[in-house]
């Protein structure tokens, strides 16, 4: 059926803000459903919803159950990588790596929403990044793997193919040669491959370069899908490691295609904004491109071939979504699907329920400085600019309790912003933590019986405040520099987080604390001119 041509709402990049790496869609009717990266965070795998490939709704996590996801002792960049979500005749699949727990697997749901099954484990496939391609009564692993002679250099992978059992999720045969090895002579890390069928025409798509500052995105194709595929003369179809460092998006690719029901392609795709320098504290963020084809081969961002800000968008009736409060006052008995915890929880250390709206974090030995399961719960920092409060009711018992905000790159690099205890005067203190070395950056003395805790980012810039309320609130530190948040100091591949935890760092303790509300608001937001 014809869809008329309508007027065009805009589309304002990134459509996911904030750390959604490596992202995948495809559509069911008038639906579109996109999944990410989640690495150590669980639960794992966040899947949202549209209508009109611009406003975008959280709908759950395909990984919500300790049973599917074992994150235990594992790094911040390791855990969920580059998931791959697909449908067919009635079901959808979600195929994805666990690079510490097991390796590549399938699961499947009937209702997006969940439940998702447990794992299909395909312990034959080696490698990362598997998409799953449908041909008529065919399915096929597609993957990354080193090479099968042996790497020549570091990122000496190739992409291959090989069938699944429909029915029993297992691969069948043998794996097929390598399929290609990426456009570039010796290219690097050729990964997150994707298959298209179109006019009878197979579309092998990849990204290369590393996911950094070379970062591409590649095709070839072939009349068979086995091969020989050929590159694109045009490669990179999509890339800015050309406009340099100081361009204010910058390492786009691992990109996914879809047709919209009007026949219009659009592309999904990851990229950074670097801000104070070459910093980026957001991680690698969704965002969503125009493709036209033009001589069988895809044409990205047409005219300009970038990554833009701002788009005139799809051919699709607009379907804005209820925003989020900007205040959670932890009502209900589940927490939000913007919050998440650091690796698998194996123990309920949180509650909402022991006191009606509010969020009790039982204080644990674990520490924020550990590789384990701290009482932690947050969200992505999405914005250049903000401001994150929050208001809780805790009293320290000794010095190794404390309790309040965390700004979170990773276990090594972070601040805590916390209310303690020293020399039997509770205080608040501002601990910076670079290469997991703890930095006392600022203290204040206080008491009070409510703690209202505030952090404001002006771009590399935090400060922080405390204060019995929003209204009294005074300085514990200033301009204190932001960019120990960012990958390109902490290294890895994940955004900075903020949240809240207590911890009884290292001694058993039965304390608790209470967070009346938590609230994240985006300061005015910066872009920069992309000419």
């Amino acid at each position: 059926m014809d869809i008329p041509n309508i007027d065009r709402q805009s589309v304002t990049n990134p459509i996911l803000p904030g750390f959604y790496p490596d992202p995948s869609i495809c559509r069911v009717g008038i639906d579109y459903y996109l999944v990410t990266s989640s690495f150590a965070y669980f639960p794992g795998i966040p899947i949202f919803n549209s209508r009109d490939l611009v406003h975008w709704e959280q709908i759950g996590h395909v990984l919500d159950r300790p049973s599917q996801l074992d994150l235990d002792g594992v790094g911040f960049s390791e855990g969920i990588f580059a998931p791959t979500i697909r449908y067919h005749q009635g079901i959808f699949y979600v195929i994805t790596t666990n690079i510490s727990k097991g390796g590549n697997f399938i699961v499947t749901a009937t209702d997006p929403a969940g439940p998702w099954s447990e794992p299909h484990w395909l312990k034959e496939a080696p490698g990362i990044d598997p998409s799953l391609f449908f041909d008529d009564d065919r399915v096929y692993y597609v993957g990354t793997r080193p090479v099968l002679e042996g790497e020549k250099y570091f990122g000496n992978w190739e992409i291959w193919l090989q069938e699944i059992n429909s029915k029993t999720l297992t691969l069948k045969g043998k794996s097929f040669p390598p399929l290609w090895r990426g456009a570039l002579k010796d290219a690097i890390w050729p990964e997150g491959p994707h298959i298209y069928k179109i006019k009878g025409i197979y579309y092998l798509m990849i990204a290369e370069g590393g996911t950094d500052y070379y970062h591409a995105v590649t095709i070839a194709r072939s009349s068979n899908i086995l091969g020989p595929y050929e590159g694109n003369p045009a490669n990179p179809i999509l890339t800015h490691r050309n406009l340099g460092r100081s361009y204010p998006i910058v390492n786009t690719g691992h990109g996914d295609m879809i047709e919209t029901q009007n026949r219009e392609w659009w592309m999904v795709v990851l990229a950074s904004r670097p801000y104070g320098g070459y910093y980026r504290n957001l991680g690698r963020e969704t965002f969503l491109v125009p493709v036209l084809w033009e001589d069988g081969w895809p044409i990205v961002s047409p005219r300009s071939g970038r990554v833009e800000y701002r788009f005139k968008g799809p051919n699709l009736p607009p379907a804005p979504i209820a925003k989020l409060n900007r205040r959670d006052h932890f009502e209900g008995n589940e927490l939000a699907y913007v919050w998440n915890f650091i690796r698998t929880p194996r123990e309920r250390f949180w509650s909402l329920t022991d006191r009606n709206s509010y969020l009790r974090l039982m204080l644990r030995a674990e520490k924020i400085t550990d590789v384990g399961n701290p009482s932690f719960i947050g969200r992505r920092q999405q914005h250049i600019n903000f401001t994150a409060d929050t208001v809780l009711e805790f009293q320290p018992k000794n010095q190794a309790e404390a309790a309040g905000m965390v700004l979170l790159q990773n276990n090594r690099y972070h601040f805590r912003f916390e209310y303690t205890m020293q020399n039997q005067q509770t205080l608040c203190r501002l601990v910076q933590c670079v290469n997991g070395v703890n930095q006392e950056i600022a203290t204040k003395p206080f008491f009070a019986d409510r703690i209202y805790l505030k952090v404001v980012a002006l771009r590399q810039n935090y400060s922080f405040y405390i204060g019995s309320n929003e209204k009294t609130a005074e300085i514990v530190a200033e301009n204190v520099d932001g960019r120990i948040l960012s990958t390109d100091i902490a290294g890895g591949f994940v955004g900075a987080y903020i949240g809240i935890f207590a911890s009884s760092n290292g001694e058993p303790s039965n304390n608790y604390a209470d967070f009346d509300w938590f609230e994240y608001q985006e300061g005015s937001q910066f872009y920069a001119k992309l000419d």
